[in-house]
């Protein structure tokens, strides 16, 4: 099954934590809190609202980047750029049942499983106004990191229902969306469409 992970931008939706609860409802496979924008106490009282929806409908919710806060809300659970993971000593690492590390190339996954990823985000694949003018990187990326290591593979970047075969051809497990998940009227017809799409 291609598993579909919500990657949050509060700044993209008008009620965050509504709209977190729709996708959570809708039975997202998992919910990554991002908000690069926030300090770690601010990051963390955030978290722990989040962690009240995603419990509720027993979706998995990975912190991003600020690892105290993750072990002070006991989340288990933490995704960090790869720059960040290697700055981890090995008992720091070991606080944490599942890391996801950000990925760029095939040298950086090796990197990334080495240094005891649980799986990895790629990206980003496809254009997307999250990283407006910079070229993505295309499937070729997903399978140069699909052949170097054996962790579970995220595609991220403009990923969208249509493309779900040709990501998954192209050896990603799943996919990350953001902003369209955020600005959905019906997170729940979204799902729908990419589970319609995963065939």
């Amino acid at each position: 099954m291609f598993k579909l992970i919500c990657v949050t931008d509060r700044r993209h939706s008008e009620d965050f934590l509504a709209q977190l609860e729709k996708i959570a409802a809708a039975g997202i496979d998992g919910v990554i809190l991002r908000e690069k924008d926030l300090g770690e106490e601010a990051y963390q009282s955030l978290a722990a609202k989040v962690m009240a929806v995603t419990e509720k409908y027993g979706v998995p919710l990975t912190l991003h980047n600020f690892t105290r806060a993750a072990r002070n809300l006991n989340t288990g659970r933490i995704h960090l750029p790869l720059a960040k993971l290697r700055a981890l000593s090995a008992p720091e690492r070991s606080a944490f049942a599942v890391i996801g590390a950000s990925c760029h190339s095939a040298e950086e996954a090796r990197a990334a499983e080495a240094l005891g990823a649980s799986y990895i985000t790629a990206g980003h694949i496809y254009a997307t106004d999250c990283k407006k003018g910079l070229p993505p990187r295309g499937t070729a990326l997903l399978r140069e990191i699909r052949a170097a290591v054996s962790l579970p593979v995220y595609a991220i970047g403009g990923v969208t229902p249509e493309r779900v075969a040709e990501l998954k051809k192209a050896g990603a497990d799943g996919g990350c969306v953001m902003s369209a998940l955020a600005q959905a009227e019906d997170p729940a017809a979204l799902i729908r469409e990419w589970r319609d799409n995963d065939v």
